[in-house]
């Protein structure tokens, strides 16, 4: 299974695996499984730690390659694709993560329940 990490996820997994939802913190170890970060994510996750909303000590990118986790590129067609969304969203983060899902044939991995609302594949965290 290949699962895409909502940026929440991606800091519970790094730094507080006790936040995850029971099962979560085993599929993202599972080798059987591709875990995949969007780039959009670390875009998030890097604009809240400059506007000190986020402590991070770690340098990301070094604590996604140790966790093993792989780092997906935004292409033009998920740019296209994330802007042509019906609008029951407007996070333009969570929007990217719902055209790499479909792009990707990927499950996304949040809390976040909208991602149900475009049909997207979700494991809940």
């Amino acid at each position: 299974m290949i699962l895409l990490l909502d940026a929440h996820v991606v800091l519970w997994a790094l730094g507080e695996p006790e936040r995850l939802a029971p099962g979560v913190a085993e599929s993202l170890a599972s080798p059987a499984n591709d875990v995949l970060v969007s780039v959009s994510s670390i875009w998030e996750i890097e604009i809240k730690r400059a506007l000190g909303k986020l402590r991070i000590e770690r340098d990301l990118l070094a604590a996604l390659d140790g966790a093993r986790m792989d780092i997906v590129s935004i292409t033009g067609p998920d740019a296209v694709a994330a802007a042509r969304l019906p609008a029951h969203h407007r996070d333009p983060f969570d929007r990217m993560l719902v055209a790499q899902a479909a792009r990707l044939d990927a499950t996304v991995v949040s809390r976040d329940a909208v991602f149900d609302d475009y049909g997207t594949a979700r494991l809940p965290a």
